[in-house]
């Protein structure tokens, strides 16, 4: 092993070792920066009877489109849903592999697991993640739903080492996050109906997307448009591209006539 004199050391990151003397680190040998597609702009709300998910369609590597109508939010279980911001693969392994022990604990059990028994058992994934966010793969999702016990809708978003922090009005992630939570701060009251919420997690992908390149906005040429979702007594419901047709285009009025 090399020696360094006082003042030389490049202290505890192995890849700036192997720099040091000359060697490629083997993450990326060959390769460059590896260009990972990832998920970005998700949003989270609460209203008067639940709670709203959202999320854009777009997916980036590096400076390039890679998916256009990726799916970020996905249904969990009847009384909640999981919307994801980070690298793609990973994070869509993560949602399946969930869904399946949610499953498999109702059928052991008889009986479906707590809204927060939900968000623990997601906290760990997210931990287990660990290893692979250290190398470039991060996965931080958002997950929403209804308690039935409290009667209340509910959100938790989480950090990369599975921190979980239960929010009470409403959360944004990935590179949108701080134009679409600016947004729905501007925007948010609790009494809000499910219509209401909608439209302001709508304009908040909106604003998001006229910001920042990463999320992708209403595609009317394609007929590809962000995914929202709501949670209430009801179970999940997702809303339909017609129905989101009609809120966009009153949105995109509104900004025309601004």
């Amino acid at each position: 092993m090399p020696f360094f004199v006082p003042g030389d050391d490049p202290g505890s990151s192995f890849p700036e070792l192997l720099r040091r003397i000359g060697l490629s680190d083997p993450a990326t040998a060959g390769h460059g920066t590896i260009d990972v597609p990832h998920a970005t702009t998700c949003v989270a709300l609460t209203f008067s009877d639940g709670v709203v998910l959202a999320g854009d369609r777009r997916a980036t590597s590096g400076n390039l489109i890679s998916h256009r109508s990726m799916e970020k939010v996905v249904e969990a279980d009847r009384y909640s849903g999981v919307a994801i911001a980070g690298a793609a693969g990973p994070a869509m392994e993560m949602i399946r592999l969930f869904q399946l022990q949610l499953e498999h604990y109702e059928k052991v059990e008889g009986t479906t697991i707590s809204l927060e028994g939900k968000a623990n058992q997601l906290s760990m994934m997210v931990r287990g993640n660990l290893p692979a966010a250290m190398q470039g793969m991060v996965v931080v999702p958002l997950f929403a739903g209804y308690d039935l016990r409290r009667e209340i809708g509910r959100l938790w978003a989480y950090d990369v080492t599975g921190g979980r922090y239960e929010e009470r009005d409403f959360v944004a992630t990935g590179s949108g996050s701080l134009h679409a939570s600016t947004v729905i701060k501007v925007g948010y009251r609790p009494d809000m109906d499910r219509d209401a919420a909608v439209n302001l997690a709508a304009k908040a992908l909106w604003e998001a997307a006229d910001a920042d390149s990463a999320t992708g906005g209403p595609d009317a040429l394609r007929g590809i448009y962000p995914v929202i979702a709501t949670v209430t007594a009801d179970g999940w419901q997702r809303l339909g591209d017609d129905d989101l047709a009609t809120r966009y285009a009153t949105i995109a009025s509104e900004v025309q006539a601004r």
